[in-house]
């Protein structure tokens, strides 16, 4: 059953950001791992992938809420006059499975026709099956490999228009 999650396009250092990309990272590192991921292990992996660019001309951050509380993000950095990459889509365990990633998707593709890009791509991990379930109900097709990214293993993209 799909629920309505409304949005808020935040700073990526503001309060929710900070908060539900915390919970991103936790899931993603603990998903690598194969275990709980360390407080010490996900801060890391804050630092090191970073998300300040999501904002300004340079890309949009997103958080969902459901209700007052922040059950997810997204973001989309914006790479060419033509191009921009979806990064950081997450929803929390607790509200997963009821259309909340998908209207994230969506909501952020409609940022993105604002800024006049026409394709939208992302990189992401054989692992994620739950992502890349989504990503094809929403009509990302396989393309070929177009970075180098240390935990990119398959490459999609959709035309916008």
């Amino acid at each position: 059953m799909a629920v309505s999650a409304t949005f808020a396009v935040v700073h990526p250092s503001s309060e929710p950001a900070l908060d539900i990309l915390y919970r991103y990272n936790v899931d993603i590192v603990g998903r690598f791992y194969g275990r709980e991921a360390s407080d010490e292990e996900v801060r890391r992996a804050m630092v090191d992938e970073p998300s300040d660019d999501l904002t300004g001309d340079s890309g949009v951050f997103v958080v969902a809420y459901l209700g007052s509380e922040v059950v997810g993000c997204g973001g989309v950095r914006f790479v060419s006059d033509s191009v921009a990459e979806l990064t950081r889509v997450f929803v929390d365990s607790r509200a997963r499975g009821n259309g909340v990633g998908a209207s994230i998707v969506e909501f952020i593709e409609g940022c993105v026709r604002e800024a006049r890009r026409t394709a939208i791509r992302l990189d992401t991990r054989v692992d994620l099956i739950e992502a890349r379930g989504l990503y094809s109900k929403l009509g990302y097709q396989e393309v070929p490999a177009f970075n180098a990214e240390p935990y990119a293993e398959v490459w999609l993209e959709k035309q916008l228009f």
